[in-house]
């Protein structure tokens, strides 16, 4: 027997597959319906396990697991397919029209001339800045209705993601409602009079040192930790003792500090892409990016089983995050960004879907990159 004739095989045998697999979908969207009609929810553990076992049973040796997992993953689409028909009729999610014209109250880390406010130029034509030391205090200001708006880092090119913003997000109650990027030039600056063979010590948010990681090596420099760029920056112009910031070149224009060396990161193109958060949901017209945050059961192919279920919507995921749970044993939360639009039925109905399915599951906003 050649290639050919097994080809031909397999050839009649997937024609023979397809017509079944669109016979078993025609019986779901019926289940569908009487499972609407009778008010019974789309996931039924114990008929699913049934099913499972039954298949693992039957299966040839050696092909217990491929069984498995070809049934599970066939039992996940007809899921998809009846949620698009139990939430055929679902309306968008609620949300108000996004007006960054104006003068807004902004909620800001850092001070003049961080990289926060440089971003939240970006983003208003009018903005009433108001500066905070610490990014937990902008999600506070915003969840007790001080500020309007907050804005925050979310991830670097050089040195990924920002984690306390990532763990604030899942903590407090508030949505993305847009999303700005700017090319990173980072410089050393020190308080006016200061030598540069006089410093040894630099002070950066943690990001920013990595991202300045080489210079600091090489001039065997010793790094602090500080909050914030701009607040590094006004330890040093406040500092007894001879030391360096790397900060924004505004910032230190600002702060009245030296520069002694520019564009001192890593990598040439080094962005960093800035969120702006509200207490309440607002959408831009031409938003096309939704964020949600989710966590999945400790359960073999959990992970790819999620990624089924938006490859049957026909959505695409552009990020996909997992950061550890505090106080957990290595519990993960998983942040997906994917492009849509919440007034659409395919991403409201992939939204219900996760929300009744996945052990953890919040919606973070629908936005756009201004």
């Amino acid at each position: 027997m050649d290639l050919l004739e097994l080809r031909s095989q397999i050839n009649d045998i997937d024609s023979k597959m397809q017509q079944l697999f669109a016979e078993r979908m025609k019986i779901c969207y019926q289940i569908a319906e009487y499972k609407k009609e009778n008010n019974l929810p789309v996931f039924q553990k114990d008929r699913e396990n049934e099913i499972l076992a039954k298949v693992t049973e039957n299966a040839p040796d050696g092909l217990e697991n491929a069984m498995k997992v070809y049934f599970r993953t066939m039992m996940d689409i007809s899921k998809c397919l009846q949620y698009g028909r139990l939430f055929s009729n679902t309306g968008f999610i609620p949300f108000k029209p996004l007006d960054l014209s104006g003068r807004h109250r902004v909620a800001v880390p850092g001070t003049l001339g961080s990289y926060n406010h440089i971003a939240c130029g970006e983003l208003f034509e009018d903005a009433d800045p108001m500066f905070f030391d610490s990014f937990e205090e902008i999600f506070k200001a915003v969840s007790a209705g001080a500020a309007e708006f907050g804005i925050l880092p979310i991830i670097n090119s050089t040195a990924g993601s920002v984690v306390q913003t990532y763990e604030l997000m899942r903590q407090y109650d508030f949505k993305i409602c847009a999303q700005t990027k700017l090319q990173i030039s980072h410089c050393l600056a020190v308080k006016k009079g200061v030598r540069a063979d006089e410093v040894h010590d630099v002070y950066s948010h943690e990001q920013a040192l990595r991202q300045c990681s080489e210079i600091i090596n090489r001039r065997g420099y010793k790094p602090h930790v500080f909050s914030n760029t701009s607040l590094a920056a006004c330890y040093v112009r406040d500092s007894a003792e001879p030391c360096a910031a790397i900060c924004s070149e505004k910032c230190a224009e600002e702060l009245g500090l030296e520069i002694i060396a520019r564009g001192v990161q890593n990598a040439a193109e080094n962005y960093t892409k800035f969120i702006l958060i509200s207490h309440e949901t607002f959408k831009s017209e031409n938003a096309d990016t939704i964020s949600v945050c989710l966590s999945l059961a400790h359960q073999s192919s959990s992970l790819y089983r999620l990624l089924t279920k938006f490859a049957v919507a026909g959505l695409n995921l552009t990020m996909i995050e997992s950061m550890p749970i505090a106080n957990t044993d290595f519990d993960v939360m998983f942040y997906l960004d994917f492009k849509g639009d919440i007034s659409k039925k395919e991403v409201t109905t992939l939204l219900s879907e996760l929300a009744q399915e996945v052990s953890y599951f919040k919606f973070l906003g629908n936005y756009k990159e201004v």
